[in-house]
C-alpha cells in the first residue's frame, strides 16, 4: 500500500479526522430546554458556587488539549501551525480510540514562549490535561516547566516523556532477555534534544548511572564548547567518565545505543565496536540511524526503531493514552517522575516472561492489556505521591 497516497485520499474525503459529537439529542422542546436555556443555567450556578463541580457537570475531566506551535513535527521539522493540524488531529484520534479520552488540536501561530504559556494557561477551565506536542527544543523545556508550575492540571510533553517511557520499558524487557542488569549498562544516547534529554533523565531515575550524551559535535560534558544551558545541565548529570570525541569513538564498549538524531549516522562497524550482544534503538524517523539489517550484521542482539514495519517499534501510543487515563481518573495535578517510571514498568510488565524474545520486548499497540495496566499504575503512584486534587464535589 502507498500510505502517502491513501492517507491523502482519506484526509481529503473526510475533511480531517475529527468531529464534535453530542451526547444528547435535541429533538423536542423539553430536550432543548434541558440542553440549553433555561435548564443549563442551573449547572452554571452550581459551578459558580463550587468550581470543583466543573468536573461533575462538564467535559473537562475527560478532555485534553493537544498543543503545538508546529516547529518540530514528526520528521518534517518546522512546518508551521496549519500544516501541523493533521498530526494533532491524529493524536486526538489516538486518545479517543485507545483510552476513551476527548482531545482537541490547539495549533498556535506563534513561537513566542510567553505567548504560548499565556494562551495555554487561559485554556485551563475547559481542559483536564495538556499534551504538548512537536515543539522544538530548547523552547519546549521552558514552556513545559512554566506550565507545570503555573497550571493545576497535568502537563505532559509527549515527545520528551512518552518516548522516554517507552525506551525505559524496552530496556527493562531487553535486559531481561539479555540476562544482565540494566543498572550495570553502559549507554550512549545520540541526540541531546527533547527526547534524548528525557530518556537520559528517566534512565538515571531507573538506576542507570553510565550514560554519555552525544550531539552533532560528539560527547557532551560540562566543559564542552558552545553548548546551550539545557545541554550543559544535561552534561552535568551524565558522562561520569568525562569521555570526549565523536559518536564513532564514544560508542565503543557500550552495551546500548539509543538514537534520537538523524538517519544513517551509525555503521555496521560502529556496532561491532560495542560490547557483546548490544541493544540498538535507532529511532530517527522515517529513516533510522542504522537499518535493523545492518545493525544485526554488526552483532546487535536486540534492535528497535520508530517504524511499524520492523520488530520492537518504540511507539508513544503505548504510553500516553494510559498515562492520561490514569491521571484524569484521579484528578491528578501533575504527571511526576514517579508516575512516568510506574508507566514504564507497567508497559514492560504487560508481556509475560514467556512472551519475551529478541523481536518482542514491547507489546503491540493494539494489546488490550496496556491502557488498563498503565492507567492503574499511574493512578496508584499519583495517590501514593499525593498529587491528586482534593475536590469538594
Amino acid at each position: 500500500m502507498n500510505y502517502n497516497e491513501e492517507a491523502l485520499k482519506m484526509h481529503l474525503e473526510l475533511k480531517g479526522k475529527l468531529s464534535i459529537e453530542s451526547k444528547v439529542k435535541v429533538d423536542s422542546k423539553t430536550a432543548l430546554s434541558l440542553a440549553y436555556t433555561p435548564g443549563v443555567a442551573e449547572p452554571c450556578r452550581k459551578i459558580n458556587k463550587n468550581e470543583d463541580l466543573v468536573y461533575s457537570y462538564t467535559m473537562k475531566g475527560n478532555t485534553v488539549a493537544v498543543v503545538t506551535d508546529g516547529t518540530a513535527v514528526l520528521g518534517l521539522g518546522d512546518i508551521g501551525a496549519k500544516a501541523s493540524i493533521p498530526v494533532m488531529e491524529g493524536k486526538a484520534v489516538l486518545f479517543k480510540e485507545f483510552a476513551g479520552i476527548n482531545a482537541f488540536p490547539i495549533c498556535l501561530e506563534t513561537k513566542d514562549v510567553d505567548e504560548i504559556v499565556n494562551i495555554v494557561k487561559a485554556l485551563e477551565p475547559v481542559f483536564g490535561g495538556i499534551n504538548l506536542e512537536d515543539i522544538a527544543a530548547p523552547r519546549c523545556f521552558e514552556i513545559e516547566r512554566r506550565l507545570k508550575e503555573e497550571m493545576d492540571i497535568p502537563v505532559f510533553h509527549d515527545d520528551q516523556h512518552g518516548t522516554a517511557i517507552i525506551v525505559g520499558a524496552a530496556l527493562i524487557n531487553g535486559f531481561k532477555v539479555r540476562g544482565t542488569k540494566l543498572t550495570d549498562a553502559r549507554i550512549v544516547i545520540n541526540g541531546a534534544g527533547s527526547a534524548g534529554t528525557a530518556i537520559a533523565k528517566l534512565l538515571l531515575n531507573l538506576g542507570v548511572d553510565d550514560i554519555v550524551m552525544c550531539d552533532i559535535d560528539g560527547a557532551l560534558d560540562e566543559n564542552s564548547d558552545d553548548i546551550n544551558e539545557a545541554k550543559k545541565a544535561l552534561a552535568l548529570i551524565t558522562n561520569k567518565h568525562k569521555e570526549r570525541g565523536s559518536l564513532k569513538e564514544v560508542i565503543k564498549n557500550k552495551d546500548v545505543f539509543i538514537g534520537v538524531s538523524a538517519p544513517n549516522v551509525v555503521t555496521k562497524e560502529m556496532i561491532m565496536s560495542m560490547n557483546e550482544r548490544p541493544l540498538v534503538f535507532a529511532m530517527a524517523n522515517p529513516n533510522p540511524e542504522i537499518s535493523p539489517d545492518e545493525a544485526k550484521k554488526g552483532g546487535a542482539f536486540i534492535v528497535g526503531t520508530g517504524r511499524s514495519d520492523y520488530p520492537n517499534q518504540i511507539n508513544n501510543v503505548l504510553a500516553f493514552p494510559g498515562i492520561f487515563r490514569g491521571a484524569l481518573d484521579v484528578y491528578a495535578k501533575e504527571i511526576t517522575e514517579g508516575m512516568k517510571m510506574a508507566a514504564a514498568r507497567a508497559i514492560a510488565d504487560v508481556l509475560d516472561e514467556e512472551e519475551l524474545s529478541v523481536d518482542k520486548i514491547l507489546p503491540l499497540p493494539f494489546d488490550k492489556r496496556i491502557v488498563p495496566k498503565v492507567s492503574m499504575a499511574v493512578k496508584k503512584k499519583a495517590i501514593e505521591e499525593n498529587v491528586v486534587k482534593k475536590l469538594s464535589l
